[in-house]
């Protein structure tokens, strides 16, 4: 099969019979409902851009599987500069849907699942790399988007997965068969499951002996009998049900986040990738982190090249773009934002090929990458809401814009620069409130912080990477000690 089509795609998520509720009902539609629509076309657009061949060397490869150009969110990384193309290919995804387009933990599972199964192959015989190579084939083969799901619930985050006062707290096997395996649990926080076609479960933290059921990976479609999902809240997503484009922000692009469940689902074996085997657990965990922290690097900085546009619009159009504190607020902006992407490419092109064959990045500067993720887009979104005013979280509604009456005060009174029109000033300042408080503010702020693990993970992950014995041995030198 050949490549997919941005509509093609559309049309194959409405075939699929996903099990979704959001407000306490069950959405018959998913795919044309107002609130989750726009989630749906961001991950349509890595389809479409992978049809223009200006962007094919970002947005495709070949799979030296097949022989044949997939999509690149379903390649195994072959090179250092494959890694470097990811973030390239996310930074310009971010520009063009100032959205979280989905499909990268899809990708980043990929590549972690890949290189684990083949070192748990290598020690146990077993047969999960094998696996997960054919289920990778047909995913590229037809084109397909795929989940990855890590993030538990975690309970009690003081005691181990099998110590839960409810066991279902992680995701755990319930029951073994001959020919596969039953599972429970859930996973929470799952950005993109809803537009997905299949999902890869993988565990959520290191595991030792007594945690054997929990040690578990898998691939199964979305639609899988068991599997059903409940859309999270998000700030200002009823706005979207309100038929009012210009009061959205981003009428056309967005994310939504699912708690997923796993209701006694069964998996066949040969979807299979680590089924008790705990002490590769800590692998993928730390693999598949590493991997998704270097995206960020690309993700963010597309959605901060928006965001930093549209904070200098709105200081033309406030007629502020002259002031020195205004210039040196954008140039500031673009620092914080350059800098991320700078460790994003950092890392990338220090990678380096695992046993399988793929390329993973350098860790220590991906969790460098991922520190300063948690923090320079609340400074970037800080500096933005300055420079628009508050304004943007005061001005009335599109509604009032378009009233017979109350129209003609709200153009009078909220004007800015001649020659701009009061509704442009309007759409600028509701954009920039969706990416630093609306609906977009879950991916640009909050999964900063949080996503591909807490800063706190981060800064252990560079305490055990940093190598300070050996910083310490440089000094001594320098110092002519002599120990």
């Amino acid at each position: 099969m050949s490549l997919m089509t941005g509509e093609e795609y559309i049309e194959s998520i409405r075939k699929r019979k996903m099990q979704v509720y959001l407000f306490g009902k069950k959405v018959e539609d998913p795919v044309d409902d107002p609130i989750l629509r726009p989630s749906l076309n961001s991950v349509r657009m890595t389809y479409d851009l992978a049809q223009m061949p200006e962007y094919e060397d970002l947005m495709t490869a070949v799979s030296p599987y097949t022989g044949r150009r997939v999509n690149r969110f379903t390649h195994i990384h072959q090179s250092a500069g494959d890694l470097v193309k990811k973030v390239k290919m996310q930074r310009l995804l971010g520009q063009k849907t100032a959205a979280c387009f989905q499909r990268c933990v899809g990708m980043d599972a990929f590549n972690a699942v890949f290189s684990t199964t083949y070192e748990t192959d290598r020690k146990y015989a077993t047969h999960y790399h094998e696996n997960f190579k054919q289920f990778m084939i047909y995913c590229q083969d037809n084109d397909l988007t795929v989940d990855g799901a890590m993030t538990d619930p975690k309970g009690d985050r003081s005691k181990a997965p099998h110590e839960q006062a409810d066991p279902d707290l992680f995701l755990r096997v319930v029951e073994r068969r001959p020919d596969g395996i039953v599972v429970r649990g859930a996973k929470a926080h799952q950005t993109g499951a809803l537009n997905s076609h299949e999902i890869i479960i993988m565990p959520t933290i290191s595991m030792g002996p007594d945690d054997k059921d929990y040690a578990v990976s898998f691939a199964v479609p979305m639609d899988t009998p068991g599997i059903f999902m409940i859309i999270g809240r998000q700030s200002c997503d009823t706005r979207k049900r309100e038929g009012s484009e210009l009061d959205v922000g981003n009428a056309e692009f967005g994310g939504v986040e699912a708690l997923t469940i796993f209701d006694d689902v069964f998996v066949p074996n040969e979807r299979i990738f680590l089924n008790g085997e705990t002490e590769f657990a800590g692998m993928m965990v730390e693999r598949f982190a590493g991997y998704h922290r270097q995206s960020y690097g690309g993700c963010k900085v597309g959605v901060g090249d928006v965001l930093i546009g549209a904070a200098a619009v709105a200081a033309d159009y406030n007629g502020a773009a002259r002031a020195s504190h205004i210039k040196d607020k954008l140039i500031e902006m673009t620092h914080l934002n350059e800098t991320l992407y700078c460790c994003g490419i950092a890392c990338s092109a220090e990678g380096h090929p695992t046993d399988s064959g793929n390329y993973i990045i350098d860790l220590l500067l991906a969790n460098v990458c991922k520190q300063n993720v948690t923090r320079f887009p609340y400074e970037i979104a800080r500096l933005a809401e300055d420079i628009a005013g508050g304004l943007m979280v005061t001005a009335p509604s599109e509604a009032d814009l378009r009233d017979e009456k109350l129209g003609a005060y709200v153009e009078k009174y909220l004007k800015g620069v001649s020659g701009v029109s009061t509704e442009n000033r309007l759409r600028i300042l509701r954009l920039i409130e969706n990416l630093t408080l609306g609906t977009a503010a879950v991916g640009y702020r909050t999964e900063s912080l949080h996503g591909a693990g807490s800063p706190q993970a981060q800064r252990i992950m560079i305490a055990r990477q940093g190598n300070l014995q050996h910083k310490k041995e440089l000094a001594k030198a320098i110092a002519h000690i002599k120990e």
